[in-house]
């Protein structure tokens, strides 16, 4: 397809101002996704002893001040449900009418579900009284903010990989990613700050095995306490607040205004104002598509067409994606036993320590193992590759899942140590610098502009799906036989789950580094080599190109012998066809190359089309060069 000047203009753009901008603006909102969803964690603890503040002998003091699973399991559900539900309605409608008319919507709802999760219904002057309103409420805007934070996902990453260059596309895709991290810091920051500030406020107050020897019934629960854990959640709004006037004076991504809307020169207009282009440099000489990208653009998303250009695609982006979830949830709610040795029993502690210490071993953790392992795929997603990061990171995964359940059936797994925890640790690192990453920037890639935003819906949802799996998994796989497989099995069940996720990435995902987007979404490249694995012979398919001159004044024996002469300098050539001009043992062995690297994802760096045309010479080129 004959490239449009605008878009050709992005794909070798300098780095400049706007790149940044749109970094700043996209990274926001990821910035509050990550804050909003693990800032929950401390501040459940603080719920369970507001909430539920009495002193329960009949069962360990460990279990003592939960919020019940269920109601626990229902609040965090209703995030993800509204995260899945979101990322497929804000990406069907990025598509639809734009990407930047959808995605203020999808701030505006984090910012209400922000704040809204900080006005949930319950009377401060009785606590207990009207108890499940606060999870009703709370519920409610947590899917709010979930539905918000799902839109988010495939509209960051879809507008980021639309501006960017197609040199620095993925570093800037992942730099807006990793802005998580430093969500996940700041909101255990400010869990430990808030948290430090209300206890200073309350005064001393005695832990509950100093009031149990009061012979009380329950633990001190000072009324402002209430206060705390209302004013974290609504912090969360400020940075997403922050971008939203951003968000709505942002143009439109020249790819969407061009391709979809097929308006080329509001599309150069729109770049020549906010970057460093001129309008003359990127102003269109051509009225109208060829023939086949009119063609391409014609098919629909649950069309035959669209199943054949980019079924195996969404299925294997999908795939990693789920098994990845599955992996990441299960460590979350795994994290109490690596931690155990570490945290103190809840009657030692006050409300506001108790949280302040889960506070501050998730900072820990995302500032040693998360973030390292962003700053190491921005820096390395260019040079190494999308592919290869994802597989190493799944590999290296397993290893260290399968290295803590060994360690955890020793000495070590009652004796939780530092060791435990740095290989814990790991497991982050990898998760970050591999799948975590890559499966965020790969769907904002691969796939048409048209269908783009809900593709990366699609297969974030897919991925939802998977945390609901493991964090389901997790509540039964974990207990002790004969009730569960326990802790060692599970963790070699989900190390298993890293070696699938292993080798869907590396038999069925495609490469993208340094191709432009409409580079990676043209598959019609790929027919031959898939029909050659049905069993098409090549001689049938392949078209001679570009023949010498003087070869056309040969007589048929001496073009047959020059031929075999050319042959023979890559290979021994078996019996040679004069009709097709190959030779049987050549075409099998091009055939053999190309099922290989059908299986091992080297067709995306072969370009083999030329119009409807075979360019021969390139092609045999690249099948010798594979």
């Amino acid at each position: 397809m004959m490239g449009l000047k605008v878009l050709s203009a992005l794909d070798v753009a300098k780095t400049q101002y706007y790149h940044f901008k749109t970094f700043v603006i996209v990274g926001m909102g990821l910035f509050t996704d990550s804050y909003d969803l693990f800032c929950i964690i401390p501040i459940m603890r603080l719920i369970g002893r507001i909430y539920y503040p009495k002193f329960d002998k009949d069962v360990p003091k460990a279990s003592w001040f939960e919020v019940p699973a269920v109601i626990e399991s229902v609040l965090i559900g209703e995030a993800l449900m509204g995260a899945m539900i979101g990322q497929i309605i804000f990406g069907y409608l990025g598509d639809r009418f734009g990407r930047r008319y959808v995605y203020g919507v999808s701030l505006a709802l984090m910012v209400m579900g922000s704040i809204g999760c900080g006005f949930t219904l319950t009377p401060l002057t009785a606590l207990t009284a009207l108890t499940p309103m606060v999870f009703i409420s709370l519920g409610f805007f947590r899917f709010l903010l979930g539905l918000g934070t799902g839109g988010d996902y495939p509209l960051s990453a879809t507008i980021m990989s639309e501006f960017a260059n197609k040199t620095t596309r993925g570093a800037f895709i992942a730099g807006a990613f990793s802005v998580q991290g430093f969500g996940i810091l700041l909101s255990s920051l400010v869990t430990m700050a808030v948290c430090t500030i209300f206890k200073a406020i309350s005064g001393n107050l005695p832990t509950p095995s100093e009031e149990m020897m009061a012979s009380k019934s329950s633990a001190q629960v000072p009324p402002i306490s209430d206060l705390a854990w209302r004013v974290i959640l609504m912090i969360g709004a400020i940075p997403a607040s922050m971008t939203y006037y951003w968000r709505k004076k942002m143009p439109e991504t020249a790819r969407f205004t061009a391709l979809v809307e097929k308006n080329r020169f509001q599309a150069a207009k729109d770049m020549d104002k906010v970057m460093n282009v001129s309008l003359s440099q990127i102003q269109e000489d051509i009225d109208s598509m060829s023939a086949h990208a009119a063609l391409s653009n014609t098919y629909g998303f649950f069309s035959r067409e669209f199943l054949r250009r980019h079924g195996r695609d969404l299925v294997a982006v999908c795939t990693n994606r789920f098994l990845l979830d599955i992996v990441l949830y299960t460590l979350n709610l795994f994290q109490y036993h690596v931690l155990k040795r570490y945290i103190m029993q809840k009657n030692l502690m006050n409300l506001y320590d108790d949280a302040w210490q889960v506070a501050r071993f998730q900072a820990i953790f995302a500032a040693f193992a998360k973030i390292p392992g962003y700053f190491a795929t921005v820096y390395l997603i260019d040079y190494v590759g999308r592919v290869k990061i994802q597989a190493m990171g799944f590999l290296f995964m397993a290893v260290c899942l399968f290295t803590m359940a060994g360690m955890n059936k020793g000495y070590w797994g009652s004796h939780s140590t530092l060791g435990f925890m740095m290989i814990y640790g790991l497991t982050y690192f990898f998760s970050n610098f591999g799948p975590n990453t890559t499966t965020f920037i790969v769907p904002a890639e691969l796939f048409p502009t048209r269908f783009r935003a809900m593709c990366h819906g699609i297969s974030g949802a897919v991925g939802k799906v998977g945390a609901i799996v493991g964090m389901v998994g997790f509540l039964w796989a974990f207990r002790d036989p004969p009730y569960g497989l326990g802790v060692s099995p599970t963790l070699i069940v989900i190390g298993g789950v890293c070696v699938l996720g292993f080798l869907v990435t590396y038999f069925f995902t495609r490469e993208t580094m340094g191709r432009s987007l409409e580079e990676n979404e043209n598959v019609d490249e790929l027919t031959v080599p898939y029909l050659l694995v049905l069993g098409f012979r090549l001689s049938e398919i392949v078209e001679k190109e570009d023949q010498v001159d003087s070869c056309k004044q040969l007589d048929e024996s001496k073009r047959v012998d020059k031929q075999m002469n050319n042959c023979s300098s890559h290979e021994s050539c078996g019996e040679f066809d004069t009709s097709s001009g190959i030779t049987e043992k050549r075409a099998f062995n091009l055939h053999r190359s190309l099922v290989w690297s059908v299986g091992f994802n080297k067709i995306p760096r072969v370009h083999l089309v030329r119009g409807s045309r075979w360019n021969w010479k390139e092609f045999t080129f690249c099948i010798t060069h594979i």
